[in-house]
């Protein structure tokens, strides 16, 4: 990446399992990487397949501005202008569609439930507000021809899948993780990044393929080395790839940013 591109760097967009993580956790190259944005005064936002129930968690914890859920479904954000902060959370759709989705959700956990009986939900379910998750890698290892039946019932109900490393996501709304951290950076930060000279001051990270829309939407985009495994679900790989992988690979990142010389 040239020094001019990460020079110009204000924002890092990245996603959280098996770009942070390592077998479930973060890893602590990647922890103290976040904590060097910060202290540089580069802005974070995670955005991850992960609940908004665990936003609400992460984005306590995490140095960052927002947590995007649910791959884009909604986004969570903590004001600490005041005290010890107001809590504020948003939805890409409204309450009425998501309560539509909801139905929806539900008719496809019933045909999973009779069509793949071997698919089970993600452990995460219950912290989920908008839309359902199937394990296929976090618990359990299903075959990819599993995998791929389960896509086909999910989107013969009418709505998109996406799968990551671990989990199959039904999603009955019109968020992925891009259009979904757009919104979120102009509701909390009121940041564009519909404009070009905005966009291309943050760079996006993930690792597999419910990245892929953030990977063509961003036009500076890195995956940390596990990102290979995952090409083929990837229409638009990303434009750089880190020498390591995971969160050792986040913090190579951070390290080649904060290197070159802060453009403001």
């Amino acid at each position: 990446m040239p020094a001019g591109v990460r020079a110009a760097i204000s924002g890092v967009v990245f996603d959280v399992d098996d770009t942070i993580t390592r077998d479930g956790r973060v890893e602590r190259a990647a922890g103290e990487a976040l904590w060097r944005l910060a202290d540089a005064g580069v802005r974070a936002v995670a955005v991850t397949g992960r609940p908004l129930g665990w936003a609400d968690v992460l984005v306590r914890l995490l140095p960052v501005e927002a947590v995007v859920a649910e791959n884009g479904a909604g986004w969570v954000s903590i004001d600490r202008s005041a005290g010890h902060g107001v809590v504020r959370e948003g939805y890409f759709h409204p309450a009425d569609e998501r309560a539509r989705h909801a139905e929806r959700l539900e008719r496809i956990r019933a045909r999973v439930a009779d069509a793949l009986p071997e698919v089970g939900l993600a452990d995460d379910q219950r912290a989920r507000r908008c839309d359902l998750a199937f394990d296929v890698g976090e618990r359990v290892t299903l075959a990819p021809e599993v995998i791929a039946r389960l896509v086909d019932v999910i989107e013969a109900e009418g709505a998109r899948s996406v799968v990551s490393s671990v989990h199959a996501h039904a999603m009955p709304g019109a968020w992925d993780k891009a259009i979904g951290t757009v919104r979120a950076l102009g509701d909390v930060l009121g940041i564009d990044l519909e404009g070009a000279d905005e966009r291309a001051r943050w760079v996006f990270v993930g690792d597999s393929g419910n990245d892929a829309d953030a990977f063509a939407w961003f036009p500076v985009t890195v995956g940390v080395a596990n990102v290979v495994d995952h090409l083929d679900r990837l229409p638009t790989p990303p434009r750089w790839v880190t020498p390591s992988d995971r969160g050792r690979g986040f913090a190579e990142l951070v390290d080649a940013l904060l290197a070159a010389p802060r453009s403001g």
